[in-house]
């Protein structure tokens, strides 16, 4: 479900430099403040959760991700969250939490239809009543993949002081079936050659957001376009999605 390359230590270090705080973290951060019980799917090093302990929450949170090295970081910051090392196949819920979250484009890891579905229905499962599901994924009308060339590389700084540059390259002609192919590529002085990570994400229109979300008994209450709460139109950058669990006889409310 979430980037496997960073099973990796080293790799795993930087992911905070590489995905620093901003506008969507604060986004979530609002929300994971105003529930009592939160589950982070494809938590990461858990800043998200992390940030909410150090600012006092005093209810149950999850992390949960299939990168150990990611649960590294995210030990050491913070032990007195649960970290649980595995996907949703790894645990059951029941009606455990008011808020459920997958953050920094994890859904779109999601890439095949019975992942999607799995993930869904353990998500509807792992709600209360009243409980939210809140996620994103980006706007495949905005066509961001156009902007993951090779020259737009970034460069962070290692616990050891050097360098490391990254950057990525979309692979074949783009989108193809609401996939995009794509290399991810990292260079400094920890490795002989550059590492290099062949990766898949999904774009999914909201069209077929709801159709899965409806199969799996979950229906729309909100949605935006940007962090902000902006409305969703062609050009927005995101697809923000607030689901709750459907009422028997219910449809999906845009």
């Amino acid at each position: 479900m979430v980037d496997h390359v960073f099973a990796d230590l080293s790799l795993a270090a930087l992911y905070d430099s590489l995905n620093p705080w901003g506008p969507g973290d604060d986004f979530y951060l609002d929300l994971v403040r105003e529930a009592g019980a939160v589950l982070d799917i494809g938590c990461g090093t858990g800043q998200l959760l992390r940030r909410a302990r150090d600012e006092g929450h005093r209810g149950r949170l999850m992390g949960l991700d299939p990168a150990a090295a990611m649960l590294v970081q995210a030990r050491r910051a913070r032990p007195d969250v649960e970290w649980v090392l595995g996907d949703v196949r790894v645990r059951q819920w029941q009606e455990e939490f008011d808020l459920v979250v997958m953050t920094g484009h994890a859904f779109q890891e999601l890439v095949t239809d019975e992942q999607i579905r799995h993930c869904l229905r353990a998500v509807r499962a792992a709600l209360r009543d009243g409980g939210r599901f809140v996620f994103e994924t980006r706007n495949p009308d905005a066509r961001a993949w156009e902007r993951w060339t090779p020259d737009r590389v970034r460069e962070v700084t290692a616990a050891d002081g050097t360098p490391v540059r990254v950057w990525h390259e979309v692979q074949g002609d783009g989108l193809h079936r609401d996939r995009v192919r794509y290399t991810e590529t990292y260079a400094g002085p920890h490795w002989p050659a550059p590492r290099v990570r062949d990766g898949v994400l999904r774009f999914p229109d909201t069209g077929t957001l709801d159709g899965f979300l409806a199969e799996a008994g979950l229906t729309v209450t909100e949605r935006y376009g940007d962090w902000e709460r902006g409305p969703l139109t062609g050009t927005a950058p995101e697809i923000i999605t607030v689901a709750r669990r459907a009422q028997p006889g219910s449809g999906v409310d845009r």
